[in-house]
C-alpha cells in the first residue's frame, strides 16, 4: 500500500483517538490530533499527485476519511454546545447529497472529481472545528467560522450540482466538476 493511502488510513485511525481525548476532557490534545489528521488530508493528496500514484482506493477513501473526520468531530462539538446544530446539519446534508450525485454519475460512467471550492470548503470546516475545540463555548470566532463554513459548504455543493447537471438528463451525459 502506498504512502498516500497509508496517510488516509491513519486519518481514519486518528478519529477515535481525537474523540476519546475530547471525551476525556483534553481539548488541546484532541485539537492537536484533529490538526494532525487534517494535515494528513493535505499530505496524502499532495504526495499522490506529485508521485503520480493516484489510486482508485485513494479516490474513494480520501473523501470518505475527510467526511468522517469532520462529521464525527462536529457531532461531538454540537453535543457539547460548541457548534450550532444548524451548521452541522448543513454539512451533513451537503455531504450526503454530493455523495448521492457521485453515485448517480458513476452509474452513468462519469467521475466527479473534487473541485477547488470543495477543497476550500474542507479547510474551512477544519478551521471551524479547531476553533470550536480551542476557544470558549459560544465564542464569536467559532460562530463566524460556522457561518463561513456553512456558506462554503452550500456554495461548493451547488457548484458540484451545477457542473454535473447533465447527469440528470435522460442520456446522462454528465460533466466532471
Amino acid at each position: 500500500m502506498n504512502l498516500p493511502n497509508q496517510l488516509t488510513i491513519l486519518r481514519v485511525i486518528l478519529i477515535p483517538v481525537c474523540l476519546l481525548l475530547w471525551a476525556l476532557g483534553l481539548p488541546w490534545w484532541a485539537a492537536a490530533v484533529f490538526a494532525l489528521a487534517a494535515v494528513t488530508d493535505f499530505l496524502d493528496g499532495y504526495i499522490a499527485r506529485k508521485r503520480g500514484i493516484v489510486t482508485v482506493f485513494g479516490k474513494f477513501a480520501d473523501p470518505v476519511a475527510d467526511k468522517l473526520l469532520v462529521l464525527c468531530a462536529m457531532i461531538f462539538l454540537c453535543a457539547d454546545g460548541r457548534l450550532p446544530a444548524w451548521a452541522v446539519c448543513i454539512v451533513a446534508a451537503r455531504e450526503l447529497m454530493v455523495d448521492g450525485l457521485r453515485l448517480v454519475a458513476v452509474k452513468k460512467g462519469n467521475v466527479i472529481a473534487a473541485g477547488w471550492l470543495g477543497k476550500i470548503k474542507t479547510n474551512t470546516q477544519y478551521f471551524c472545528v479547531l476553533a470550536a475545540m480551542l476557544l470558549a463555548q459560544g465564542h464569536w470566532i467559532t460562530l463566524a467560522l460556522a457561518i463561513a463554513m456553512s456558506v462554503m459548504t452550500v456554495w461548493s455543493g451547488a457548484q458540484y450540482f451545477w457542473a454535473s447537471r447533465d447527469v440528470f438528463t435522460e442520456d446522462g451525459g454528465g460533466k466532471a466538476a
